[in-house]
């Protein structure tokens, strides 16, 4: 008569025991790479601290990093940095090196810094908002720098995500007036080209708002990325009539800004969202 096998465990445990040593070696390998296995798939499975598919928890609104446009003047983003301050956030105004007209990469780098920055205080995440050109320096920093599982949200104001004819313009009639930024956003310029390129998933959950009255930012189509919530401001506020100069000022944009980084879902505004405002 045959012998009985050992029963659960004990018996498991002693057919390994009688396993060569290299066959236990790979044995005790294979083991720990399911129970790798299993641990990500739970981990992935719940969120993880970095919520669904690697993004930052959005019902845990962080600092907001306010991105300045062309030239890096930050006084244009003072009243939104203010009103955001009001709602009890904390509100950066990032500061670009130089005269704000380098290479945008090297305005990627600096973004990166500042979000480095409030992460290691403590912060859940951050909100980016990108006004004209810092919302290029934005999809920047998203693509190259793990912004998708860094940044809550990103709003951008009248971005060149497909370039401006007056960075054409310049840099063919005065080529020595138009520095790295400047020829970076000319149509179909090679970093412009790279970030069509890349797919859109790379980036983190994103509204792109811009306004048909846009006389730096031609044509005002421009600002449309694919895979964002787009929203031409006119769209749904027929009357307003806002330059590019006021985007980060304008009440009605304040408002869709305000309460697109705010712990709501973020949803595409309406014109009840234009109506809210006095």
């Amino acid at each position: 008569m045959s012998r009985p096998r050992a029963g659960g465990a004990a018996g498991r445990l002693a057919g390994v025991s009688a396993l060569s040593p290299r066959r236990r070696l790979l044995v005790g390998a294979l083991g720990l790479i399911v129970a790798a296995a299993i641990a990500a798939g739970v981990v992935a499975a719940v969120g993880g601290p970095s919520g669904p598919s690697g993004y930052p928890p959005q019902n845990r609104p962080g600092p907001v990093l306010l991105v300045p446009g062309y030239g890096g003047q930050t006084a244009s983003l003072s009243v939104l940095a203010a009103r955001i301050r009001a709602t009890g956030r904390r509100a950066i105004v990032v500061r670009m090196p130089g005269n704000g007209t380098g290479a945008l990469n090297a305005d990627a780098s600096v973004l990166n810094d500042a979000v480095t920055r409030a992460l290691a205080g403590g912060a859940p995440s951050v909100d980016v908002i990108g006004y004209s050109a810092g919302g290029v320096v934005a999809l920047l920093w998203a693509r190259e720098d793990g912004g998708s599982g860094k940044a809550r949200r990103v709003i951008t104001l009248g971005s060149p995500y497909h370039g401006a004819s007056i960075a054409a313009g310049a840099a063919g009639l005065v080529p020595g007036a138009c520095p790295p930024a400047c020829q970076e956003l000319v149509p179909g310029s090679s970093l412009l080209a790279q970030l069509d390129a890349a797919p859109v998933p790379t980036r983190p959950r994103w509204m792109s708002l811009w306004t048909t009255d846009d006389q730096v930012v031609t044509p005002p189509e421009s600002a449309r990325l694919a895979g964002a919530i787009n929203v031409p401001i006119q769209s749904i506020c027929p009357r307003e009539r806002i330059s590019h100069g006021q985007l980060p000022t304008n009440p009605v944009v304040t408002e869709i800004v305000l309460k697109a980084i705010g712990p709501g879902p973020l949803r595409a505004p309406t014109s009840a969202d234009c109506a809210a405002v006095p």
